[in-house]
């Protein structure tokens, strides 16, 4: 995994759970929903950045 990536996706999950603690308290709805999305889907795609390093990249085996 590239830092860059990295970076992008842990980003993507902070700002998730940035944007939802605010919709829990308020209840507002829409705003807990879009957080709880960009957070979920930050940690899917590091991790299936991990998996892809752990396979390598062109999914010949482990490393």
């Amino acid at each position: 995994m590239t830092v860059s990536r990295a970076i992008r996706n842990r980003a993507q999950t902070t700002k998730g759970g940035i944007a939802e603690e605010p919709g829990r308290v308020t209840r507002n709805g829409r705003l807990r929903h879009r957080g709880r999305i960009d957070r979920v889907s930050g940690s899917l795609e590091q991790a299936v950045e991990k998996t892809k390093d752990a396979f390598g990249q062109d999914g010949s085996g482990i490393r």
